[in-house]
């Protein structure tokens, strides 16, 4: 099985599927999926995105976002939720290059973790409760997206140097994301050198930083963001073979 989808439209499509857990299982190919923005899905890249029988679409996105960018096409062929899970806006061209990046980009994320928790749920519970293949995605397919991404990895007992790793693929895509942030801002300057990229250095720094925080990653997923135990359940058995 191909871990990355290929699109020409999308450049971080990517089956969370084969990655194995401590206890042995392993996390069934075609039942879970992160993306880039499915606004831009036309075309032929719409047809593969059919074939992969989809029935579940979370966009992470802002509102605003959706009206700037568009949703999935023909949202209704879909059970689709939207949860804004970030309530901070902050524009990553603009960051001061002179900043540590990485501890810069923890920083977003652990308000995120913080702000988000009740979006953070429904989405994680959407995806345990769905009965078929699921995608989520935010704009670029990064941050919020490998917030959730290594939050149910986590969960469901996938070690951390996995974890890690599936953040940082998103570093094969970054220049073709930095290629679409110049051509939708012709009159702008891209200011931040590290711009689309996601080192596990930055996925280490948050999960560190909810351990430290709240005890560890499973800890703030059931005591702040209150996954229960019948989600946890239902998200291993949707999501885990033997």
């Amino acid at each position: 099985m191909e871990r990355h989808i290929e699109f020409d439209r999308l450049h971080n499509f990517r089956d969370l599927g084969g990655y194995r857990t401590a206890d042995g299982s392993t996390l069934g190919w075609g039942r879970l999926y992160r993306a880039d923005s499915l606004g831009k899905l036309a075309g032929d890249d719409w047809e593969r995105f059919l074939g992969l029988g989809i029935r579940t679409v979370i966009d992470l996105r802002y509102p605003w976002e959706i009206d700037a960018k568009g949703r999935v096409p023909e949202v209704d062929r879909f059970a689709y939720a939207n949860f804004s899970i970030e309530h901070r806006p902050y524009d990553q061209a603009e960051i001061d290059p002179g900043v540590d990046p990485w501890r810069y980009l923890a920083d977003r994320f652990a308000e995120v973790a913080e702000d988000g928790v009740d979006e953070i749920r429904r989405a994680i519970e959407l995806i345990a409760a769905d009965p078929g293949p699921t995608v989520f995605h935010c704009t670029s397919g990064k941050d919020r997206t490998g917030l959730i991404a290594a939050l149910v990895l986590t969960h469901l007992g996938v070690p951390e140097e996995q974890v890690l790793a599936d953040f940082a693929l998103t570093e094969l895509a970054t220049a073709r994301l930095a290629d679409d942030w110049r051509a939708a801002h012709p009159d702008r300057t891209l200011n931040w050198p590290s711009y689309g990229r996601a080192p596990a250095e930055v996925m280490e720094l948050v999960l560190a930083d909810l351990s430290a925080r709240h005890g560890s990653v499973d800890a703030y997923l059931t005591d702040r963001v209150g996954i229960t135990t019948a989600t946890t359940a239902a998200l291993r058995a949707r999501l885990l073979s033997a």
